[in-house]
């Protein structure tokens, strides 16, 4: 059974940076595709950024474009590192895996972490 386990979530103040993990386990599934989504308090989920393994080819939300980077680790991991974090970032932040990228749809992902918490205060 295929697993994502998200970690590096925390408490931060605005401006500060974070860098979020989240780690395949189970058989040998290599996704083409790997994502980060968040829930604000209150909201809707919505989509962060993704990567296509292969290439490295990567999409970002315009909210945090310039300000967020997702990197890989040969389809074992993905990471999120983000900078100049602000309030509005405050969110449950989810990891999510599917075989291609199709623009940011959660609903295209097979597979999602139990998601990790970041709170970023003025």
């Amino acid at each position: 059974q295929v697993q994502l386990v998200e970690s590096g979530g925390g408490s931060v103040q605005a401006g500060g940076t974070l860098r979020l993990s989240c780690a395949v386990s189970g058989y040998t599934y290599r996704p083409g595709c790997m994502a980060w989504f968040r829930q604000p308090p209150g909201k809707e989920r919505e989509p962060v950024a993704h990567i296509y393994t292969p290439s490295d080819r990567t999409l970002y939300a315009a909210s945090v474009k310039g300000r967020f980077t997702i990197s890989q680790d040969n389809a074992k991991s993905v990471f999120l590192h983000m900078n100049s974090l602000k309030p509005e970032d405050t969110a449950m932040y989810y990891c999510a895996a599917s075989n291609s990228c199709v623009a940011l749809l959660s609903r295209t992902y097979n597979f999602w972490g139990q998601g990790t918490q970041v709170t970023v205060s003025s």
